[in-house]
Formats: C-alpha cells, sequence, structure tokens
C-alpha cells in the first residue's frame, strides 16, 4: 500500500509566499517519510487554490525534492492548449528526471471555466480532444502532427521535446461516477475519489471488472481530509477549526454568485465528514483502525491524504504529517495487504 499527498493549495492564515514555501517544507518531509506522490489543484478566482499554474509551483517543487513523484490532479484541458501544454509537461519530467504524473479533467466548475473564458457547456468535448492532442505530442518526438479536430488543429507542427518517462507519464483522473470507469480502464488511468467507502467500491469493483490486462492495476486512491494528534479531542479540535476555514474556500465561488455547489460530496462540519467516512480524525490508534476499515470497504489500493486546509500552521500540519508517518502507516502497511 502506498501513501500519497493531495493539497487543494487552498489560502492559508499567511503570506501567499508562506503558502508556498509551507507546501515545499511539507514535500520535503513527505520524501523523507516515505510518501511517494503529491497531486495539487488548479482553481480560479477562489482563495481554494493559490496554484492556479500548477505547472510553475511544480517546477520549484522538483528542485526541492530528489525522490516525490508529483503533478496536477487535475490539469483542466479546455483551459489549455494542448501543443503548449505538451511542452511543459515535458519540462517538468525531464527537470524532476521522470517523476511527473499526469492528471487530467475537464473542469469541475462550469462558474471558474467561465471566469476564463469558456462555455461549460463545451468542456467535455474539448476535453476528449485535447487529452488526444496532448497526448499524440508527447509520444511524438521529432515528427510533425497533423490534427483536425472541432476545437484545436495543427498543421504539420513539429515536435522538437519528450518526457522522460515513454510513451508519457502516467495518466490520473479525479472519478466520481462508475460510468466513466471503462473508458478510464481502457486508457490505464490511476485514479482518486473523495467518495466514502460504499460509492467508492462501486468504482473499484467496476475498474477491476473492466481491467483487461496483465498489466499492474492502476492505482485507485481514496482522499482524505487528516488529522493526527496525541488525543482524539485534540485531532478534533483542530479539525474542527480547520475543515471550516477551508470549508469556505471551498464554497467561496458558490456563495460569491449565490448558487449552490454543484457536489454535495463535502459537507458543513468535518463531524458530518468524519461520520461519512471521508475524513481521517484522531489519535494514532484511532486513525489506524478508521483507515485499515475504509480501506477494506472501498477496496482502494492507494490512500491519499491531506494535511495542510484552511487556516492550519505549518508546524500543525507538519506535527500531523509526522506523526501518521511515524506511526500509522508503518503498521497499516502491513494490515493493507488482505485488502488488495
Amino acid at each position: 500500500m502506498e501513501f500519497g499527498l493531495f493539497d487543494h493549495m487552498d489560502h492559508g492564515p499567511g503570506t501567499l509566499a508562506q503558502d508556498y514555501e509551507t507546501r515545499l517544507r511539507l514535500a520535503e518531509a513527505a520524501e523523507a517519510q516515505g510518501f511517494t506522490r503529491l497531486h495539487i489543484t488548479e482553481h480560479h478566482g477562489t482563495p481554494l487554490s493559490v496554484s492556479p499554474s500548477p505547472s510553475v509551483f511544480l517546477a520549484a517543487l522538483s528542485q526541492r525534492t530528489r525522490r516525490l513523484r508529483f503533478g496536477p490532479l487535475v490539469y483542466p484541458l479546455p483551459l489549455y492548449d494542448p501543443l503548449r501544454l505538451a511542452e511543459e509537461i515535458c519540462m517538468l519530467d525531464q527537470l524532476s528526471g521522470g517523476r511527473f504524473e499526469l492528471g487530467v479533467g475537464r473542469g469541475a466548475s462550469p462558474y471558474e471555466l467561465a471566469f476564463m473564458g469558456m462555455n461549460a457547456a463545451e468542456a467535455q468535448p474539448r476535453f476528449d480532444e485535447a487529452l488526444e492532442l496532448l497526448l499524440q505530442a508527447l509520444r511524438s518526438q521529432g515528427s510533425r502532427i497533423r490534427f483536425d479536430g472541432a476545437f484545436y488543429q495543427a498543421h504539420d507542427v513539429p515536435v522538437t521535446m519528450a518526457p522522460v518517462q515513454e510513451p508519457h507519464p502516467p495518466l490520473w483522473y479525479g472519478a466520481t461516477r462508475v460510468e466513466s470507469i471503462p473508458r478510464l480502464a481502457a486508457r490505464g488511468f490511476n485514479i482518486v475519489s473523495s467518495h466514502a467507502a460504499a460509492p467508492m467500491r462501486a468504482l473499484t469493483d467496476a475498474y477491476r471488472a473492466a481491467w483487461n490486462s496483465e498489466a499492474t492495476l492502476p492505482r485507485m486512491g481514496i482522499n482524505r481530509h487528516t488529522v493526527v494528534a496525541e488525543t482524539d479531542a485534540a485531532a478534533l479540535a483542530l479539525a474542527r477549526r480547520a475543515y471550516a476555514a477551508w470549508h469556505r474556500s471551498f464554497t467561496h465561488v458558490w456563495r460569491l454568485l449565490d448558487a449552490m455547489p454543484h457536489t454535495m460530496v463535502f459537507p458543513d462540519d468535518v463531524e458530518t465528514l468524519i461520520a461519512r467516512g471521508q475524513a481521517l480524525v484522531g489519535s494514532p490508534a484511532t486513525v489506524r483502525a478508521a483507515l485499515a476499515l475504509q480501506v477494506t470497504q472501498s477496496g482502494c489500493n492507494y490512500v491519499v491524504v491531506r494535511f495542510c486546509f484552511g487556516d492550519m500552521t505549518a508546524d500543525e500540519a507538519l506535527g500531523s504529517q509526522a506523526l501518521f508517518a511515524r506511526e500509522v502507516m508503518g503498521e497499516f502497511a502491513q494490515q493493507a495487504v488482505a485488502a488488495e
């Protein structure tokens, strides 16, 4: 069982510069602690993300780490020129020595797409077309690309760059619907979801049923807000405060426009999130027990945890992460084998 980190990169209690430095410190610590990946988001017009250009932050990260793999979860492809994005991906993979992980999506918020001049009704066909062109560019060094789509065209465009990883870096997708699983499995996407155990089990069962290959099954990860402290009470107090601040950022755009969030995956309070099995909060013993149950019930083979969110300070996030790494990960890894 592998453990990775997820970070919305939401604005914390300090300055923007402090937000970035805190995340870089957490990544350096995570590498030493045995976490294998860091996944970050891209959002626009909201304090939910201070990484509206993930590539910029990830370029800095590539120079502060040596083993940790990393990538966006996700690049909203309708907002990108696929050929230019392919060049950025090649740069990041080369800068990191082949540690880049490519998460893609169509864009979760129609309002954020609109902020960038994009019609949300076109998001899915644009995503499908952009992905085809992007992957073609990543595997075409030394040749010329021809592509004639409804949204994107390339007429004998020379490709001069390539990623370290062939034919392209590993693919990731934020999965929410069972109906999308066959097409994701066909391309070998790794998936991550914030669903509770039962709906996540529907995704993992569908993925295993659709996986028609002798290759290693891709990673199917659960994503959890996580706070670990010496006692359950201390962890809950910190989680309650930090989650409330994070949830204000999560709903910022929707409240600004007097609308309802398109997803109710995240409730207003952390107690409900815990009760649903979508958070890991407590002492190491409490978190170990909750995580073992969630892994078994969800059928996942990858665990993604988020330690830095809301108004949490750097020291609070670093302490929670260190406690999890020291007293949860090692013991849990041995328990998790039977859940595969």
